[in-house]
């Protein structure tokens, strides 16, 4: 109870300043202020006059001089406001209507002090939008942590490590743009609503179009679509696209996420490794400026000229003693895996098709092992659909993905662009949704139609961006990457 009263009493006396203000013939909410430089600027600036702005986040005053600091996202910058610069009037004003979150203007020289602080002496305060709350003391003391998710705008102006994230996301976003761009890649865009569930192996949101009165489901992936873009011509190209699958949500899948997939013509698999590993690396750099992170206590190298690899069916031979590709009921399937005593047939209730099991049985025996950066090659066909077929064994398709601490940050193939096998491999989808599998993808006969129109040979690749960046910033949660997840 006393806190809501003095949240109460708090607002009631910012509402009067507010009115006062205007009573006495200032505008609370300026409409600009011309600064010269940045906060960050600022401090290296020391002896020239600046104009500064940013939002007050500590205040003291000692009669007749005080400090504050005022801080924008990159910086925060001390200011010292005392009676030998300001007039009484205007120090007056200061003391009673600037108060902490208020955004105000500052003018004067920049100095240092004697204990070392860089320091803005101001000759003039001018407040710019005065705030009818002020912010937390102690924001990470707060009982409730999803109060960050909520109110993200006080975990950015309170978290210096929010603040970081946040920042190495907007410069991942124009990295991605500018190496794609210099390797020859064009960003294009695809529809989010889409009539034909495809793309990836996920339950869809689904939605209504009033005007044309069909039902539409929200992208999974946006891959069928970029490579009809490859099939009209263009080389190599690219979307930051925002997927949507009706999934769980646990600390590594939100519902709305961010990937980018980029596909290149004449390229294969391999190609597609050599180009991921050097994204990585130069992202890395780019970002933190090493190629190694720390990750809950282990150093995670990426500077290696090669990673480490897995071959998947290889690895699941060895775990389940006998030729899993030769498995197409998935019944039988979960008889042998429960005969080698390698799960009991309960683990396995809830995977009804043979892709369903075999994934289940390879993220629970080899990705869950794994911590280093490795790249998992030779995945079964069964998995991916739209994945170009061994030429050596058509049950296997030239797929990688590299894993990190179980988690997996990309995945890539040989694209399929024979279309006489992609109908095969999506009427097998077809099947596996029969047996119970709401996760496999749809016929899409218009994607059908581009294929068999004629497309070069590709290789695509598709990143998490959220786990991506929980990685390089070592986040337990993908909503602390996320600016604005979604909430009950």
């Amino acid at each position: 109870m006393a806190e809501i009263q003095n949240l109460s009493t708090e607002l009631e006396v910012r509402k009067q300043k507010i009115q006062d203000l205007k009573d006495m013939g200032e505008i609370p909410y300026k409409a600009k202020f011309d600064r010269t430089c940045t906060i960050k600027e600022a401090r290296g600036k020391l002896g020239e006059h600046v104009k500064i702005c940013g939002r007050v986040v500590f205040k003291r005053v000692m009669g007749k001089f005080g400090f504050m600091q005022i801080r924008d996202i990159e910086d925060k910058i001390q200011i010292s406001v005392g009676r030998n610069e300001l007039d009484e009037e205007a120090y007056t004003f200061y003391k009673k209507y600037v108060d902490i979150a208020d955004f105000v203007g500052v003018e004067g020289e920049v100095y240092t002090t004697q204990t070392g602080e860089v320091t803005v002496k101001a000759e003039k305060v001018t407040l710019l939008s005065k705030t009818m709350r002020s912010l937390p003391e102690k924001f990470h003391g707060l009982t409730d942590t999803e109060a960050k998710y909520r109110q993200r705008y006080l975990d950015l102006i309170s978290n210096e490590e929010a603040r970081a994230v946040f920042i190495g996301r907007s410069k991942l976003l124009a990295f991605i743009r500018k190496y794609l761009g210099e390797n020859g890649f064009m960003e294009v865009e695809t529809p989010i609503l889409q009539n034909a569930v495809c793309g990836a192996s996920a339950k869809p949101f689904f939605t209504h179009h009033n005007a044309l009165d069909i039902d539409l489901n929200l992208r999974i992936a946006p891959e069928t679509y970029l490579k009809q873009c490859i099939a009209g011509g263009f080389d190599r190209v690219f979307e930051v696209a925002k997927c949507f699958r009706n999934e769980g949500m646990d600390t590594q899948h939100l519902q709305e996420f961010t990937q980018v997939e980029w596909y290149a013509s004449y390229w294969n698999y391999e190609d597609n490794i050599k180009f991921f590993q050097g994204f990585l690396k130069n992202l890395l750099l780019e970002l933190t400026g090493k190629t190694t992170i720390e990750k809950d206590g282990v150093v995670l190298d990426f500077g290696k000229e090669n990673l480490d690899r897995i071959n998947y069916v290889e690895s699941m031979r060895e775990i389940l003693g006998f030729d899993f590709l030769a498995e197409n009921d998935p019944v039988e399937l979960k008889k042998k895996i429960v005969e080698k005593g390698l799960f009991t047939m309960g683990e396995l209730e809830d995977y009804k098709s043979v892709s369903q099991i075999i994934d289940f049985v390879y993220k629970k025996k080899i990705r869950e092992k794994i911590v280093q950066p490795t790249i998992l090659y030779n995945y079964p066909a069964s998995l991916i659909p739209l994945a170009r077929r061994n030429d050596e064994d058509e049950r296997i398709i030239d797929v990688f993905q590299v894993v990190v601490m179980g988690t997996e940050l990309c995945k890539a193939y040989s694209e399929l662009v024979n279309p006489i096998q992609q109908r095969q491999a999506f009427e097998k989808q077809l099947e596996a949704k029969k047996q119970g599998d709401d996760e496999t993808m749809d016929l899409d006969e218009g994607f059908m139609l581009a294929m068999e129109h004629g497309m070069p040979p590709i290789s695509g690749l598709g990143c998490g961006l959220d786990r991506l960046l929980m990685l390089i910033y070592n986040q337990q949660s993908v909503r602390d990457v996320v600016l604005f997840p979604i909430m009950r």
